[in-house]
């Protein structure tokens, strides 16, 4: 098929999104797919307000149409809800072509905890947004399961993996300091509960991989704290494999593809008994789930590295991508892309 994916997040962000659509895009291509993207780098754009590292795309509804009519695809998916998914949206939407969506993060739970707008607000907003898709992709069946509780339709599953090549249990003595090592990867952010972990009384040394907006005032009041910034994916994997144990204290992420890299590393994890960990542990023993955070960090300490790697090799980007080409909705006839309105 010719795949047109639209989508807000991008490079030079960092995180779980562009992760999987890169990740989506070279698997598709490698089983034969041709695959077009618009982002917004093809975009004038300004800084998202309280988050600069996104970038939101300047009235981008003549061009993305003129984009899309010249590509012809015969599947159209609509990754995020920003500007340039609304003009997709709009797009599909004037000209009848059928399109597919997906629910990567808990946004009305991120923007309550930013702006105190209540969550039943955005839902309303994401339920208009998703309404006309034939099919919300969600990334665990306890996501699909809430969406469908405020009244979405047409969920469907669509998991993640990790890439076991780069990702890999290896000797590692890259951290330079006191054991155990309580490690986080991710966005610093409020979202993140990031303090959760940062507050809490452990034997060793805590490190922290990310930026975000949180970075700043994170520093200032957790000075003893060991800061990495971003890291590309074979730094990465040589932290995690220096590591002992690693804490993912987030209560708001769908899926947590940081959870799979890390176990497949070998690390296990420390996590709250929430959407995410829930759905990527299961009941594996690769970690440890548990409303006291502390709890989990000490009790992971004792969990054996290759059974944290043996769980994650259940997981690749091959079946996932397999499963996200499955709910693809073909334009009945390409051709129409000639003849539709801009």
């Amino acid at each position: 098929m010719r795949i047109m994916i639209i989508t807000d997040a991008w490079e030079p962000q960092v995180n779980g999104v562009v992760r999987t659509l890169k990740q989506t895009r070279a698997e598709l291509i490698a089983m034969g797919h041709e695959v077009d993207m618009i982002t917004p780098q093809e975009f004038k754009t300004i800084p998202c307000p309280t988050y600069p590292d996104i970038s939101l795309s300047l009235f981008p509804g003549k061009k993305l149409a003129k984009r899309i009519k010249a590509f012809a695809p015969d599947a159209m998916h609509i990754a995020t809800e920003g500007p340039l998914g609304l003009a997709a949206r709009a797009y599909g939407v004037r000209n009848h072509l059928p399109f597919s969506t997906a629910y990567h993060t808990r946004f009305p739970e991120y923007v309550q905890a930013r702006t105190q707008i209540p969550v039943g607000i955005t839902y309303r907003f994401l339920r208009w947004f998703h309404k006309p898709s034939m099919a919300v992709m969600a990334p665990t069946i306890v996501v699909k399961n809430d969406l469908e509780k405020y009244g979405f339709t047409n969920v469907v599953l669509w998991s993640r993996g990790v890439d076991l090549n780069i990702f890999k249990m290896q000797p590692s003595k890259i951290l330079n300091s006191s054991h155990p090592i309580y490690l986080y990867v991710g966005r610093v952010a409020i979202e993140k509960n990031i303090n959760a972990f940062l507050e809490i009384n452990l034997p060793g040394s805590k490190w922290i991989v990310g930026d975000g907006p949180a970075l700043a005032s994170i520093k200032q009041k957790y000075p003893e704290i060991n800061y990495l910034g971003v890291l590309d994916q074979f730094e990465l994997a040589k932290v995690y494999a220096a590591a002992d144990v690693f804490v993912f204290p987030s209560k708001t992420d769908t899926f947590g593809l940081v959870l799979l890299e890390a176990m497949a590393c070998g690390l296990p994890v420390a996590a709250y008994p929430v959407t995410g960990p829930i759905d990527v542990l299961g009941k594996s023993n690769a970690g440890v789930m548990h409303e006291d955070l502390r709890e989990a960090c000490l009790l992971a300490l004792k969990i054996p590295r290759e059974q944290a790697r043996e769980h994650a090799e259940k997981f690749s980007w091959r079946a996932a991508t397999e499963q996200f080409a499955s709910h693809l909705k073909p334009v009945p006839n390409p051709q129409l892309h000639k003849t539709v309105l801009a």
